[in-house]
């Protein structure tokens, strides 16, 4: 992932802990709490700025905003994250 040299935060646990639960497929699930640890700690305004159309075609990224949201760390309305922005009064 091209986020992990230039963003603060273990891009390497938010993988592991998280892969899951921004996969395209499948249902939206709550995180765990190994994966809300890590998002806590990942500048994920950051991260969406590097994300790239290889990475959408793996991961969700309403999935990723949910699970921003779900751990308490909500992307403001508007945010771009790849070619996704998150809508207003969603996440």
């Amino acid at each position: 992932m091209v986020a992990s040299a230039q963003c603060a935060g273990d891009m390497q646990g938010l993988m592991e802990e998280c892969a899951k639960y921004v996969q395209k497929s499948g249902p939206m699930i709550q995180p765990s709490a190994g994966c809300c640890n890590v998002v806590k700690s990942v500048d994920l305004p950051c991260v969406c700025t590097h994300i790239t159309t290889q990475v959408e075609g793996v991961i969700s990224m309403e999935k990723a905003a949910f699970i921003a949201q779900a751990c308490g760390k909500p992307l403001l309305r508007g945010t771009h994250c790849g070619s996704y922005v998150v809508p207003a009064g969603k996440y």
